[in-house]
């Protein structure tokens, strides 16, 4: 089948960040499967003056494209709902989203989109259950893995460069953890955003792992709330898949199902509290053969069951089948005309819209620095709009897009 893949290059569409978690993974899956792939960039907002040309430039390329499948990975608010409903209505593609984060983005953004797709992929299982509960059966469960590209198995611990690492931004209570290892005797190497190590590619990331003793994860995402009282959510992440397969120990946080992936003490290991961790760790390295043995068995699991041309071969299939239905139809000329009547909208911001954007910009000037403050205005003013006004901060009209495109 053909493939636009609509999702970025980049993480946040910062080419100083690195390449993009799912450019870099999904795209090679899918082509290893036997797919025409062809990439849509949806993040980097310097390619766009706006939203409202990205959309426009979507609906352009699928009109020239033809696809079968358009598979998205929706980061935001991007990709509007009457872009989705146009390409639902006048294109044959089966219509696909990986959702990221449900979690604690499920309430917030998910739901919002799920009905504009024909396959809804979430890796979070009460997002699927919230979601039958709303009446929508095409909410499909998967999970994160590694790129079958990038597996290598591991090697000895006496052959490995580095005791203990980590690779992933530094922010939350990641610093704090790091520090008190290092008062309890373990040294960790850490490397990304805000470590002084700096971000390192994906090969080398890959590099780093395999040459590492042990790799640590941590488990930690947004927000979520039982009743009224807010809790960090602990969720699977890529790296539980992406460690063993590139030839690492993993050490991570616990996570809901993790057992259903790995068995726990003979194929990664787990750690509840800075203690559990400390003391795991300094007994692994005393103990290298028992590291090794772990190591290898992480490994091979993943080969035989966490690639992403095992996640995503039943998911195209899915899609060949709802194809095989569909009627011949695509996107005219007329059709894109008519969409421009959105596109003059979310371009219309009148003297009562810059002055709110003004206002909320200068609630946080006394704190930040222009830049900082805008994403503070944009962050407050989309926190209020999906509460208050549900799906429409996601159409054409949303305020947040419209007012904050820069710092979206």
């Amino acid at each position: 089948m053909k493939i636009l893949c609509v999702l970025g290059e980049h993480n946040y569409g910062d080419p100083q960040r690195g390449g993009g978690y799912e450019y870099v993974n999904f795209l090679p899956a899918l082509r290893n499967l036997g797919h025409e792939v062809i990439f849509f960039e949806s993040y980097n907002k310097t390619a766009y003056a706006d939203f409202a040309d990205l959309n426009r430039s979507l609906l352009e390329t699928v009109m020239q494209e033809d696809p079968d499948v358009i598979f998205f990975v929706l980061f935001g608010y991007e990709v509007w709902l009457e872009t989705l409903a146009l390409l639902r209505k006048k294109s044959r593609a089966v219509l696909i989203n990986w959702a990221t984060d449900d979690s604690w983005k499920y309430t917030q953004f998910s739901r919002f989109f799920a009905p504009s797709f024909d396959i809804y992929v979430t890796t979070y299982p009460h997002a699927k259950k919230q979601a039958e509960a709303n009446g929508m059966t095409h909410v499909v469960l998967s999970q994160w893995a590694a790129n079958s590209d990038a597996l290598v198995a591991p090697v000895p611990a006496a052959q490995c460069l580095y005791d203990v690492t980590f690779v992933g931004t530094s922010y939350g209570n990641r610093p704090k953890w790091i520090a008190d290892l290092a008062a309890r005797g373990v040294a960790v190497t850490c490397y990304g955003k805000g470590w002084k190590n700096g971000v390192v590619s994906s090969l080398e990331m890959q590099r780093i792992i395999r040459e590492s003793r042990l790799t640590l994860n941590f488990g930690d995402s947004g927000l979520v709330f039982h009743g009224l009282i807010p809790t960090k959510s602990r969720q699977i992440k890529a790296r539980i898949f992406e460690v063993p397969g590139a030839g690492g120990f993993l050490m991570t946080e616990g996570a809901e199902r993790l057992e259903q992936f790995f068995d726990v003490n003979r194929e990664i290991a787990i750690f509840s509290d800075l203690d559990n961790l400390a003391s795991q760790i300094h007994h692994l390295l005393l103990h290298p053969e028992v590291r090794d043995e772990i190591a290898i068995a992480g490994y091979e699991r993943v080969v035989a069951e966490h690639t992403y041309e095992v996640r995503f071969s039943g998911l195209m299939d899915k899609a060949a089948s709802l194809l095989a239905q569909r009627a011949t139809t695509c996107l005219t000329s007329e059709d894109l005309a008519r969409f421009d009547s959105c596109v003059m909208a979310h371009r219309h911001v009148g003297p009562g819209l810059r002055l709110l954007r003004s206002s909320l910009i200068f609630l946080f000037r006394p704190f930040f620095d222009v830049t900082r403050a805008e994403r503070a205005a944009r962050r407050l003013l989309l926190e209020i709009s999906w509460r208050l006004c549900g799906a429409t901060t996601y159409s054409a009209s949303g305020l947040p897009g419209r007012l904050f495109y820069r710092a979206s």
